[in-house]
Parts: structure tokens; sequence; C-alpha cells
């Protein structure tokens, strides 16, 4: 078989493999260490073993995801979360489906400043799903809101999954943070219009809230002057040039620690709670960046990806397409 043909072999093998739910790390480790050792022999795919794992895991940048993920769990410690979802329903719950249209504002608000979709939408879950359950909404626009919004956690910088790609392709992480936040804005609008349709389908899975006064909304806005602040000095303070990325986070982390603290909802259960958290969240995501490094030095030895490429390059279509 030539080197073309056996890497298109691996593709399917590795997409087998997650269909049968093998773990994702451990399906592309296979098929990249295996074909590694087709190509090149067994010896130099175990010795690749040991560099490419030192060489992957050495980089500084590493460092800032398990400070995202704590930062996270700090936001979610201290109640966050809680003052982000009143603040919008307060504008929002009042209108047939306002409430549905508050998580996604609420996890777009929380997103901002916690890397991950999993934190940000088992946090949001125990903070509104009994909310909206007891205010009449149907289970599934109540879970589907939550669901939808939860995937804003990676979109909206900080964002674990940008920082993961910027490490593999060698990209910059400053430039795609900047790059998200359009896209990011669109998906959190379209969220909101698919609410708006839903309801209108469906008109018995949302009833109307009650209308908050205008001190009232001005007190629940005032309540998330915290999230604010820490989003303008972490994103702010990368855009301007006060710290790199990994400093940002350091600083992240710092803010919403001092906050689960000061607040009183955090104590020593809780933090050490959410430091396991982060860890094993972590340990799961270098798995995969690892299983991600031997993947792509399988791909480079058979030539697939640059042909792929190639392809694409000379097929004459449009840049759009």
């Amino acid at each position: 078989m030539s080197g073309i043909e056996i890497g298109l072999l691996g593709l399917a093998v590795m997409l087998v493999l997650m269909l049968i739910r093998i773990p994702i790390a451990i399906a592309m480790m296979a098929v990249g260490l295996g074909g590694y050792s087709l190509l090149a022999g067994v010896d130099p795919a175990l010795n690749y073993l040991k560099t490419g794992a030192f060489w992957r895991f050495s980089s500084y940048d590493l460092a800032i995801i398990p400070m995202f993920l704590l930062m996270g769990e700090f936001a979610a410690g201290a109640g966050l979360s809680n003052s982000l979802f009143k603040a919008a329903n307060a504008f929002f719950g009042h209108r047939r489906g306002g409430m549905a249209v508050s998580v996604i504002g609420a996890c777009a608000g929380f997103g901002a400043i916690c890397g991950s979709s999993l934190a940000t939408v088992s946090t949001m879950t125990r903070v509104a799903l009994p909310e909206l359950r007891s205010a009449g909404y149907s289970l599934p626009l109540a879970t589907g809101a939550l669901a939808a919004g939860g995937t804003l956690g990676i979109l909206i910088p900080p964002s674990v999954a940008l920082v993961i790609y910027a490490i593999i392709v060698e990209a910059n992480i400053v430039a795609l943070f900047a790059a998200a936040m359009i896209p990011a804005l669109f998906a959190a609008i379209g969220f909101m219009l698919a609410i708006e349709v839903y309801i209108r389908l469906v008109p018995n899975a949302s009833p109307k809230g009650i209308r908050f006064s205008w001190g009232e909304r001005g007190r629940a806005v005032l309540d998330t002057w915290t999230t604010l602040l820490i989003f303008l000095l972490v994103i702010g303070g990368i855009y301007i040039g006060w710290f790199t990325p990994s400093e940002a986070a350091a600083v992240g982390v710092f803010g919403t620690g001092l906050l689960a603290f000061t607040k009183g909802k955090m104590r020593w259960p809780g933090f050490s709670d959410a430091i396991l958290r982060t860890a094993r969240a972590t340990a799961m995501i270098f798995l995969i960046i690892l299983g991600a490094e031997f993947l792509n030095s399988f791909l480079a030895l058979t030539r697939v990806s640059y042909i792929m490429a190639e392809t694409i390059q000379a097929s004459g279509l449009s840049p759009y397409l």
C-alpha cells in the first residue's frame, strides 16, 4: 500500500474506533502510533513516543488551559452565574420564552469568564433549570436552551478550544480570540431567534413571567459588575498588551478565586473539589493533545494532509466554496 492509502485507511480506522465509543484521545493515539510504526518502524515510533510527549508538554502555553478551567470553577463558586441569569431575566423574563432567552444571555456572559462549554452548561443548569421548570417551561425548551447556550463557552474568549487549536497549529492565540467574537455574537443571537420561533410553533412550551421595574433591573445589572470587571481585565489586558494570555489566565484565576472566598461561597471542601475537577478536565484535554500530536506526525509521513490541501487549491473553486 502507498502512503496515501495507509493515511486514508488510518483515518477510517480512527473514525470507526470513535463510533464504537473508544475515547477520542486513545483512538488518535492508537492510529497515530500504529501508522507511524508501519511507515517508519517500531523503534522510531517508540522513540517518538518519548520525545513527542516531552516536546508537546514542555510548552509554556499549555499552562493557560488548567488556569482558564480553574477560573470557571471559581466563577461558579462565587455565584457569578446566578447574578448573570438574574440580570438577563430581569430584562427578558416577562416575555413569553423570555427566561429561555435569558439563559442564552447568561451563558454568553459566563462564557466570557470561563473557557469550557462543559463548565458553562453544568453551572448554568444548576442555576437556571430549577427556575425554568418552576416557571412552567417545557423540559425540551429548557434543556435545549441550556444545551445550546452552553456551546458559547468555547466560542466566546477566553476559550480552551481556541487555545488548544492555537497550540496544535502554532497560531496566534490573541488573534483567534479577536476573530471569535463576531461568530460568538451571531451564535447567541441565532439561539435567541430560534427560541422565538419555537415558542410561536409551540405556544404552550413557555408562559409569560413577571415584569421587573427599572429599579430592579438596575440593581440586577449592578450585581454583575464583578463579572464585567474580570472579563475586561483578562481579555482587555490581553488585547492592550498588559498580559500574555497565560499571565491573563493567572490574573483571572486570582480574581475569581478572591471573589469565591470573600463572598463566603467557597470553603476548603469547595476549593478542593474545584481543584480536582480542573485536574481531571486538564488530564483529559492533555491526553487529547498528545493523541493529536501522534496523529499529525503519522499523517505528515503519509502526506495526506498536503495532498488534500493541494487538491483543493488546484480545484479552481471560488474562495467562498
